[in-house]
């Protein structure tokens, strides 16, 4: 079974960064696009961010477009988001997923291995 691993969650003040890590199956993250994704109490999971096989392409949600990067390590088998300026509204439990594609999308339909969820909880 794929493992997509996530670390890096916790708490943090409002202003405040945080950056996530996520591990990933070489045989999957070696031809796949990855996209973080975020779901908060209550609702339905979103799109956060989205990368492709080479780096070269990202995408971002317009609610988190220059708060939040995403970047992977294709040597580690890693994809990292970091947060910035984080606000209230950022408090969710967020995932990494796998695309079995280069290219990337913001459709979580799209996404073919989910990790487990970190939770992130950012107080005011």
């Amino acid at each position: 079974q794929v493992q997509l691993v996530e670390f890096g969650g916790g708490l943090a003040q409002t202003g405040g960064s945080l950056r996530l890590s996520c591990a990933v199956p070489e045989r999957i993250f070696s031809n796949s696009a990855m996209g973080w994704f975020r779901q908060a109490p209550g609702k339905e999971r979103e799109f956060v961010a989205a990368i492709s096989w080479s780096g070269r392409d990202t995408y971002y949600a317009n609610s988190v477009k220059g708060r939040f990067a995403i970047s992977r390590d294709n040597a580690k088998n890693t994809v990292y988001l970091q947060m910035n300026t984080l606000s209230p509204e950022d408090t969710a439990v967020y995932y990494c997923a796998a695309r079995s594609s280069p290219f990337a999308t913001m459709f979580r339909y799209e996404y073919h291995y989910w990790g487990q969820g970190t939770q992130v909880t950012v107080s005011s």
